[in-house]
């Protein structure tokens, strides 16, 4: 059977197929954990433990000796995604109520649920749209794309909006992993290559807890509406995205365009942030089947729409060669 294959083919798959999975138990047998207890409840119910490791893994899978253009450009497309976070949290607050829209269409619909799904970019999606429409030092850009993975911006942005109030060791202990990674992966590059090669392993198993934690009936009602949120991620941190690239990382705006996407690993954070500020938690589960539905929506709309931007570009400004006439041309002047 050509299990991981198929999964391979469905958009952010190794984590929403499991996620789907995880889902569909706790919906028909709700109590299916604590039933069978001992290893199986902790694999249904250890969402923050096993994301726990994944972050320190994905902290030592980064290389501080990335090239200047590399930084350069990763930095940039890190940051306006983060920027246009905060700014459109700002904008929510106003509007939203703190437990989130009740009622109507837009039933579900948070802050907590917005910012995950914009403040994080899929890396693995973005590293493999560039391989094919980019550079190869736009395609290494997602080395600091890591940096977003986790709770952390989305507590910093909720922070610093007044949506939430964290106790500054809770800051440190949504980091704290991920830098114990990062310097033991720069320390040897040995333990790199050893704990980097987790970071893939990993992600079905919190996909599985997280769905564990989930009623369909959730993901039914909010369906459209995630879909809608999907679109709207890739136009709101798309042009940003876009002119940054283009202004600022000296690009054509291809890069910017490839990482509007959402995250596998953003659904994990409104039941992590939900986990450290219970005021959160009426707001987790509508908002965490939301941003599953922006990773679907984004990984296959962007990867389409990065293509035809591409085409595009190429287009209007063609790259110039040199033939034999050209050639001849230069050496005349010469």
């Amino acid at each position: 059977m050509k299990i991981k294959q198929t999964l391979d083919k469905i958009p952010g798959g190794m984590m929403l197929v499991p996620l789907f999975l995880g889902a569909v138990i706790h919906t028909a047998f709700p109590n299916a954990g604590e039933y069978f207890g001992g290893f199986t409840k902790g694999l249904m119910t250890g969402t923050v433990p096993i994301l726990a490791v994944w972050f320190f893994c994905m902290g030592a899978a980064i290389d501080v000796r990335a090239t200047g253009t590399v930084i350069r450009k990763s930095g940039t497309l890190v940051l306006t995604k983060i920027a246009v976070a905060w700014v459109v949290a700002m904008i929510a607050i106003r509007f939203l109520p703190e437990g989130g829209v009740q009622s109507g269409f837009f039933a579900g619909l948070s802050v907590l649920a917005i910012i995950s799904a914009m403040d994080m970019t899929n890396g693995g999606l973005y590293a493999s749209i560039m391989q094919q429409y980019g550079t190869k030092e736009e395609s290494g850009a997602f080395v600091l794309m890591s940096l977003e993975s986790g709770p952390l911006v989305t507590m910093l942005i909720l922070g610093s909006t007044g949506a939430a109030v964290f106790e500054p060791h809770l800051f440190v202990g949504a980091v704290l992993p991920f830098l114990i990674g990062f310097l033991l992966g720069n320390l040897d590059h040995d333990l790199r290559a050893y704990f980097g090669k987790a970071t893939q392993t990993l992600i079905p198993f919190f996909g599985f807890a997280l769905g564990s934690s989930i009623d369909l009936g959730v993901i039914v009602d909010t369906g459209l509406l995630g879909i809608l949120l999907g679109v709207v991620v890739i136009i709101i941190t798309g042009v940003p995205l876009i002119l940054a690239d283009k202004f600022i990382g000296k690009g054509n705006g291809t890069a910017g365009l490839a990482a509007s996407s959402t995250a596998g690993a953003a659904v994990a954070n409104p039941m992590l942030v939900a986990n450290m500020k219970p005021e959160f938690l009426p707001a987790a589960e509508s908002a965490t089947a939301l941003v599953a539905a922006s990773v679907i929506v984004t990984s296959i709309l962007v990867p389409i729409i990065t293509a035809y931007y591409s085409d595009y570009m190429k287009k209007k400004n063609p790259p110039l060669t040199k033939g034999p006439v050209d050639m001849q041309t230069q050496k005349t002047a010469i």
